[in-house]
């Protein structure tokens, strides 16, 4: 398993080359890149996601902005994974989710969910696959992403032209 940026987690991966790094940042720019063209609706569907990952350096700023002691944090709403990861133990919906559909820590949340969708692991990967790989189809490789949220809807209209605009920053293409 080799970790990207301190935080993304890209399993089946030893080690990352440079060329690699410098392709995932290519990826990485072109995720990031909506962000500030299409910022959070707030619409909550994200906050229903199974894998919320909390990182050790986040539990004392969430569970201050939660109101929580760090133990209480850490025993009631985190779950420890066998490859060392915490997640929210509390999703679906996540139980920082208020009633209004707005996030009760949201200036605190966890760094994941500041970055969903725009730069989470699987999303990255599949841009990193795209860029790489001039016959892979984005819009099959993102299929897993729900159509009915605002923000996969931008995704999915502009991934392909972003893609092929940033290929000719791809070290290892060929031009076949």
């Amino acid at each position: 398993m080799a970790v990207y940026r301190g935080k993304y987690i890209l399993e089946g991966l030893g080690t990352i080359t440079p060329e690699m790094e410098h392709n995932l940042d290519v990826a990485y720019e072109i995720c990031m890149s909506y962000r500030p063209e299409f910022p959070c609706e707030m619409c909550g569907k994200c906050c229903h996601q199974p894998n919320i990952v909390v990182r050790p350096d986040e539990f004392e700023r969430i569970a201050y902005a939660a109101d929580l002691s760090i133990s209480e944090f850490i025993d009631e709403y985190l779950a420890r994974t066998p490859d060392g990861r915490f997640l929210l133990a509390k999703t679906a919906p996540c139980a920082f989710l208020g009633k209004d559909n707005r996030c009760t820590i949201w200036k605190d949340r966890p760094q994941i969910c500041d970055d969903f969708p725009y730069a989470v692991s699987m999303f990255m990967s599949r841009v990193y696959l795209a860029l790489t790989n001039p016959d892979a189809d984005i819009l099959e490789l993102i299929a897993y992403m729900d159509e009915t949220w605002p923000c996969t809807k931008v995704i999915r209209s502009t991934i392909k032209d972003k893609i092929e605009e940033r290929r000719k920053d791809i070290v290892g293409l060929s031009k076949a």
